[in-house]
């Protein structure tokens, strides 16, 4: 199967103050039609900037583009000039942001947002009854978001909505177009958590919908067990292991993996001490030559911090990026991997408060 999206050793560097910060490094990953892709990671670890790469939004001057292709339906957006790209963003693909505050202009109504975003889409601006229809398609836009009284909330300023009727605004004007690929930056981040399962459910039921693919990005291993087909796991502008949840979840295979598995807290046991990954992540304008989890890794031994580690194929559609499966005895178990072996721990990982099923629809 062709993938809708295809990354292929994407880099780009921010030329700052301090050096060249390499925060999108030698990233690949394709993302089939109809899929929801996780990526999951620390902050700071290159997630949001790789989704900014992929829609040309960067910090200019100091955000450059090394190398690497990003094809989208065979078409690679590296190799597009600006109008180009104005012309694919929000037809092709689109991104939705982590803040609704701050995604939309508080001195405009929630129409005159809502329909530029719409009419910068449109092929026939010009045409007779052209702002009656677009105003059709504003209401229909946001009904298809399960916005109750489209057509007065029209009239709203986003100082007057709440934060996930705002967060919903934002999905309207990001999914409204048909686009091929969805970005979504920690869409519930700013949202509370009886939000965060309606919101979920309904990007779930608008992908069924339209078919759209989307890249989910999230720090909640409980959002990626309930929304992905696939993860990506991110450690300072890697990927160090990427494959299905189901396999990601019950057989971690590289040892960050396995700290962010143990670092989440498990509600049937009782612990005096929370598990924590002990060290912190590198600069990224000052990286090491071997593996970057290498001095905060258990398992660590020399050829770790010589070389960075190739892709080891673990299983099919499971690689990770570890001197460790180029030997032949596994690595040691750490103490998240109690339960590792067992398929049924995607059900029982430690759910967000999303997943233990508060909800309702929201009006």
């Amino acid at each position: 199967m062709i993938p809708v999206l295809s990354v292929r050793n994407l880099q780009m560097h921010l030329y700052t103050r301090w050096g060249i910060t390499r925060a999108v490094d030698d990233i690949s990953f394709d993302l089939h039609e109809g899929e929801t892709l996780g990526i999951v990671g620390e902050s700071g670890c290159g997630k949001s900037m790789t989704a900014l790469t992929l829609m040309r939004l960067l910090p200019k001057p100091a955000a450059r583009i090394i190398g690497g292709q990003v094809l989208l339906d065979g078409d690679d957006l590296l190799a597009k000039s600006e109008p180009e790209m104005r012309k694919i963003r929000g037809r092709k693909m689109a991104m939705i942001l982590q803040d609704p505050q701050t995604s939309l202009n508080p001195v405009f109504s929630i129409e005159t947002q809502l329909a530029e975003a719409l009419e910068l889409r449109q092929e026939q601006a010009a045409e007779p009854g052209f702002g009656a229809k677009l105003r059709a398609r504003a209401v229909q836009a946001l009904r298809m978001v399960n916005v109750a009284d489209p057509e007065r909330r029209l009239a709203s300023y986003p100082h007057q909505l709440s934060g996930g009727m705002k967060q919903r605004v934002v999905g309207a004007m990001a999914i409204a177009p048909r686009p091929r690929v969805l970005i979504a930056d920690e869409p519930t981040t700013a949202l509370d958590v009886t939000i965060q399962l309606q919101y979920l459910n309904l990007l779930k039921r608008l992908q069924q919908q339209t078919g759209v693919s989307i890249i989910f990005i999230t720090h909640d291993f409980g959002v990626v067990a309930k929304m992905c087909d696939r993860a990506a796991v991110f450690y300072a502008g890697r990927i160090v292991e990427q494959g299905t949840v189901r396999k990601l979840f019950s057989q971690p295979a590289h040892p960050y993996t396995q700290a962010l598995m143990a670092s989440v807290p498990r509600l049937e046991e009782r612990v005096e001490k929370l598990y924590s990954i002990e060290g912190k992540p590198p600069a990224l304008f000052d990286l090491p030559d071997g593996c970057r989890f290498a001095p905060r890794c258990p398992h660590a031994f020399d050829r770790c911090t010589e070389t960075y580690p190739s892709d080891f194929e673990v299983e099919p559609n499971h690689a990770a990026a570890c001197w460790l499966h180029d030997r032949p005895s596994p690595p040691a178990p750490l103490p998240c991997e109690g339960e590792g072996s067992d398929p049924g721990l995607a059900v029982r990982l430690p759910l967000s408060a999303p997943e233990r099923g508060l909800g309702g629809e929201v009006r």
